[in-house]
Order: C-alpha cells, then sequence, then structure tokens
C-alpha cells in the first residue's frame, strides 16, 4: 500500500509540475510577427487590440477583455486602435480616438458597441455622435465629446488608419502582446485571455522584468481568521 501511495504522490507531482510549466505553443496559441510594433509605453508590456465597432466578434469580446484588463498588474497595460480599411470608417476611428484620449473606455466602449451594433445608430457621423453621446448617463459625456471635438482627434483616428495599412491589419480583433506575439484565437474568448496573460508572462521573463507584487487578500471575517490560525 505505501509503495502505491508512493507511485502515485510521484505521478500527481509530475503531473502537477507539467501543468505549471505547460507554456503557450508558437504556431498554436500564438505568431511571432515579421515586423514589431512600437508600444505606446517602452518601459511597460503592451496588449494591442485592433478591433471595429462594427465588428460583431469585437462585439462579444469587448467586455472580457476590458473586464480582465482591470486585473492586470502595474506593469501591463491596454492599448486599442480601431481598424480603417475604408474612408467611412475614419468616423468611427474618431470615436474610438475620443474614447481613448478621455480615458473613458471602460465606461463608453459598452455603450458605443450597443448603439452601433445593436441600435444600428450611425456614430460614424459627427452630428449623430454627439447628439447621441449628450444623451447618455453611463459616462462623462462632456468629456467624451470635448475629445471628440479636440485638435488631436483627427490626428490620433488617421493615425489608427497609418498602423491598418502599414502593419498589414486584415481581421479584428487581432491582440498583439509586448508588440511581437499575435495571439491565435480559437473560438473561446475566455481561453485567448489566458492566452494573453501567459504571453505577457513570456515577455516579462524575456524583458528581464520582475513580476509585481501582489497585495494579500484581507481576512474578510473573524471567522475566516480563526480558520487560518488553526490550520498553522
Amino acid at each position: 500500500m505505501k509503495v502505491k501511495k508512493f507511485i502515485l504522490a510521484v505521478g500527481l507531482g509530475v503531473a502537477l509540475a507539467a501543468n505549471a510549466s505547460a507554456a503557450v505553443v508558437e504556431g498554436q496559441d500564438y505568431k511571432v510577427l515579421e515586423k514589431s510594433i512600437p508600444q505606446a509605453q517602452t518601459d511597460k508590456i503592451e496588449v494591442l487590440e485592433f478591433f471595429g465597432y462594427f465588428c460583431v466578434h469585437c462585439y462579444h469580446f469587448d467586455p472580457i477583455l476590458l473586464k480582465q484588463a482591470k486585473t492586470w498588474p502595474s506593469d501591463t497595460y491596454l492599448r486599442t486602435e480601431h481598424v480603417v480599411w475604408q474612408p467611412e470608417m475614419l468616423g468611427f476611428a474618431k470615436v474610438a480616438a475620443a474614447v481613448n484620449q478621455s480615458g473613458l473606455k471602460y465606461q463608453a466602449n459598452p455603450a458605443v458597441f450597443k448603439a452601433i451594433y445593436e441600435q444600428k445608430i450611425n456614430l460614424a457621423d459627427s452630428a449623430t455622435f454627439k447628439k447621441w453621446a449628450a444623451e447618455q448617463n453611463s459616462f462623462d459625456a462632456k468629456k467624451l465629446i470635448a475629445a471628440y471635438d479636440s485638435p488631436d482627434n483627427k490626428a490620433a483616428a488617421e493615425k489608427m488608419a497609418q498602423l491598418t495599412e502599414e502593419f498589414k491589419i486584415e481581421g479584428t480583433p487581432i491582440v498583439v502582446v509586448g508588440g511581437k506575439y499575435e495571439v491565435k484565437f480559437h473560438g473561446d474568448w475566455h481561453a485567448g485571455v489566458k492566452t494573453i496573460e501567459e504571453l505577457v508572462d513570456k515577455v516579462r521573463k524575456e524583458r528581464g522584468m520582475k513580476a509585481p507584487k501582489k497585495a494579500e487578500s484581507k481576512l474578510k471575517s473573524k471567522g475566516a481568521f480563526f480558520a487560518k490560525t488553526a490550520n498553522q
């Protein structure tokens, strides 16, 4: 019996070690870009998403990505760029640029996607966008409209068009980690987010960056405190 238990314990240990060391596989989980994309912040790890407000896949992926991005450590950040394949898409890019510049991505993006995809409102039209935005109460509408009307907005949208062309972005969503690893999605957005985080770890190790320390969770009750104490 002792021998069997020992063999089972060893087998379990090997299995756990294998799972712990499991890593993303090139060609299966990601591909290396032929041309790296410069990061906006060179001292951190960038997760760059090329997306389209008109894209049904982006519509479903956006809430999952934004929710997960809130949990990322301080050395990792999310950057989003709207694709511009046709001149009329520049209007959507202006909306995306305003969302980015106002810092309202987490508040405004859900409403923008709903308006464009579900309610079929043409937010690519400037007058329509500003009228729609002024009627919203789920985010700071004045701040978003001010960003949209700012001198930098058009330039930011045109930069999105340049990025789309320069890096030959032909689909959405496209997610690039660390400027060089493109995530391969296989129909499961949650699995895709896991791949993103594994690639972040890969980039962190390659750059010799130390992982930010996670804050220790506080015990929420006296009962939990005594339970923890009893097990020590």
